[in-house]
């Protein structure tokens, strides 16, 4: 079965440089607290490694 990634915006973007608010918004992130289903792949997975500091990640069998 395919993974996914069940990511969570969990510290908050002020003061952040523009290349990770970016990055969050990408990822389809807004508000703190909210979270969002991706698959998982190189591309989505990169995304989060730049942003580790300010997201939550749980890995969910789909």
């Amino acid at each position: 079965m395919a993974k996914q990634l069940q990511i969570t915006l969990k510290r908050s973007l002020i003061g952040r440089p523009e290349t990770q608010r970016i990055t969050v918004k990408t990822l389809g992130l807004r508000k703190m607290h909210q979270t969002v289903l991706h698959q998982d792949n190189a591309a989505i997975r990169g995304m989060v490694n730049q942003v580790s500091h300010l997201v939550e990640v749980k890995e969910i069998e789909a």
